[in-house]
């Protein structure tokens, strides 16, 4: 009866439209009055406890950077430098498009800013140039995704939390994936452009964009750099972007004053607002599963239904698709995660190659409706119909459900620098 009431106790929180945060508050709630000890305060014990990790300071320094560089013409010169490079080649402006945003997603770890920040020089460029207006929509808003599998990135961060999966490990992992799935974007770019050519290639134009870029290339070297070299934690290199984005941006460049900087850190701070309460009772009642045994619980029972390793990855992958259509990445590995990781490490698969996996699924939920994060922000910022931009990015999630399987399938893929 007690599990029967928990089930009514969301059922109807969710018939209600209540927010993830009041669903998350009032499920932990339950849990501990009814499961555990009866005393509500240990809910602010659990959540003091999940709160205390230094690791979780990473995601709001790095979604400061992100927001530093797109605020400020970061973005802008590495989009100069793309584009003298590749715009001449056929299909060059459109697969420079997909180059920039996973050259930015290297330095932001966030989807919706990367797709943002380029989408605002190059959409209108895309459209000049004569590319179709759904084609360009398409291109930028799968592109976009990439900021979410390409390390630094927030959703692994989120994943390394949950699951207690090292969070270097996994910005390794992510490395391989990453230039997969960029370079299945970029190929599908060229080829359905091959016949448009943007002009010649100009000597003098490179230089130039690569003298003026030259600050905006620095930064992933030493982000990532340090990251892999083992001279800085994730946290530290997070702390690392937001000085050098600063740095770069309000002395090197100039292009960034007080009063932007106000407003960035004010974006930065109501995002972080919607975000760190939901992640704390999630942590909260993670805590509380652990301890009472549910997921070991859980893994024995699965393991008698389960037959193979493949057949658990096809149900996972089907299963992580759905809850993509259906909710963000960030709720959604606040809540799968820590029921899915033991049950892929029972199955004999790697936490850190599972966590690309989950992370992967899940980024192609940025595309599927009804709540697919960089559709609804698409429709906004381009002024578009929901339903166009929904039709726009539909071959390009079929080029990353390829990329789905091959990472699904091949564990070297992520694992080479790990193991």
């Amino acid at each position: 009866m007690a599990w029967l009431g928990l089930a009514l106790l969301v059922g109807l929180l969710l018939c209600l439209r209540q927010p993830l945060l009041v669903v998350l508050g009032a499920v932990a709630g339950y849990a501990h009055l009814v499961f555990g000890d009866g005393r509500l305060t240990d809910i602010a014990v659990d959540v003091w406890d999940a709160a205390n990790k230094d690791v979780l300071l990473a995601i709001p320094l790095f979604m400061l950077a992100g927001n530093l560089m797109a605020r400020g013409v970061m973005a802008a010169r590495l989009i100069r430098l793309l584009r003298a490079l590749a715009g001449p080649v056929p299909g060059g402006l459109a697969m420079a498009t997909v180059l920039a945003c996973a050259l930015f997603a290297a330095v932001s770890g966030s989807g919706t800013v990367t797709m943002l920040a380029i989408g605002a020089v190059m959409y209108p460029a895309l459209l000049a140039a004569g590319h179709p207006r759904e084609f360009a929509l398409g291109a930028l808003c799968s592109a976009g995704t990439l900021g979410v599998i390409i390390p630094p990135s927030i959703p692994l961060i989120l994943y390394g939390v949950m699951t207690r999966t090292s969070i270097t490990d996994l910005f390794l992992a992510g490395v391989g994936p990453g230039l997969l799935l960029t370079a299945l974007l970029t190929v599908y770019a060229g080829v359905r452009n091959g016949v448009r050519i943007a002009g010649q290639w100009d000597a003098a134009e490179i230089r130039a964009a690569l003298v003026a870029g030259s600050w905006a290339l620095l930064m992933p070297v030493i982000i990532l750099g340090g990251i892999y070299s083992g001279r800085f934690t994730a946290t530290e290199s997070a702390a690392v972007a937001v000085v050098y984005a600063l740095v770069v941006e309000m002395a090197v460049y100039r292009e960034l004053d007080f009063a932007g900087l106000r407003a960035v850190v004010a974006d930065t701070t109501a995002l972080l607002g919607a975000l760190f309460p939901v992640l704390m009772f999630a942590l909260s009642l993670n805590i509380f599963l652990t301890y009472a045994q549910v997921p070991d619980a859980v893994v024995a029972w699965l393991d008698a239904l389960v037959t193979s390793p493949l057949a658990f990855l096809l149900g996972v992958n089907l299963l992580l698709l759905a809850v993509g259509c259906l909710m963000d990445i960030g709720s959604a590995i606040l809540i799968f995660a820590p029921m899915l990781a033991p049950l892929a490490v029972a199955q004999g698969i790697d936490p850190v190659h599972f966590g690309i996996i989950m992370v992967v699924n899940l980024e192609i939920g940025y595309l599927t409706p009804p709540v697919g994060m960089n559709l609804i922000v698409a429709t906004s910022a381009y002024s578009e119909e929901f339903r166009v931009v929904c039709r726009a990015v539909v071959p390009f999630v079929l080029v990353l459900l390829a990329g789905l399987l091959i990472v699904s399938l091949w564990p070297g893929l992520s694992l080479f620098l790990v193991r």
